[in-house]
């Protein structure tokens, strides 16, 4: 086993998949295409994960290496491994797979609850992520985009705001709007200049929320990475 990381911002790291993935000794390799990385050959990896970025799918022209990103997805997609798309990078796996993705009617920031649809209630990986005794997650968002339900997928999440906040693409491919990777620190600086956001109170919700979100990322991963 070895993992692809695709990064697309510096900022947007895989905070505690790499942790588990150090912990568990799972080899790793890390490419920031926005800085201009080569990415490796496909064979070279049987785990694709792409991360977030503030940038989107509907802006190729502004971020070129989005299209070789994409390209990257189907190819691994086609090629049958195993493949995650965090927020921006669930946005990129619907837009392989064929589906629209676009700006939303209002933006996603902070820790928000989403539901688990009954097939995300029977997904080993989704179901992990539940909170004890009830068909929902608490998760944190930090999105304006979504995307239309690729065909062919499983619809495993939603929200009032966004519908689709996760999918499952036969039964190697996982896009989650959401960011499952988050530490305390990751949030409050990502947040830290954002106009609107109580800060404070977020970082409680963080401090209060994050050891048993780790617990359940944690789970989710096991599972990704023994697919």
């Amino acid at each position: 086993m070895r993992v692809l990381i695709i990064k697309n911002v510096f900022t947007e790291g895989p905070g505690t998949i790499a942790d588990y993935l150090h912990a568990e000794k799972i080899p790793f390799t890390l490419s920031d295409l926005s800085i201009g990385d080569v990415v490796p050959d496909l064979g070279s990896f049987t785990h694709l994960i792409i991360m977030g970025g503030p940038m989107a799918v509907y802006e190729m022209h502004r971020y070129p290496y989005l299209i070789n990103e994409e390209q990257l997805i189907n190819a691994a997609i086609k090629a049958n491994k195993h493949v995650l798309g965090v927020c921006l990078g669930a946005q990129m796996v619907a837009h392989a797979l064929g589906a629209r993705v676009y700006a939303g009617g209002q933006k996603e920031i902070g820790w928000y609850e989403i539901a688990l649809t009954p097939d995300g209630m029977k997904d080993p990986l989704m179901y992990s992520l539940a909170m004890a005794g009830k068909s929902a997650a608490q998760v944190f968002q930090w999105h304006g985009d979504t995307f239309d339900l690729p065909a062919g997928a499983v619809p495993l999440a939603s929200s009032d705001l966004y519908p689709n906040q996760a999918f499952r693409y036969s039964d190697r491919v996982y896009a989650l709007q959401f960011h499952i990777e988050v530490t305390p620190k990751i949030v409050s600086d990502w947040l830290k200049d954002e106009k609107g956001i109580d800060l404070n109170s977020v970082n409680a919700e963080s401090s209060s929320l994050y050891e048993p979100y780790r617990m359940r990322a944690m789970s989710f991963y096991r599972q990704f990475f023994r697919l």
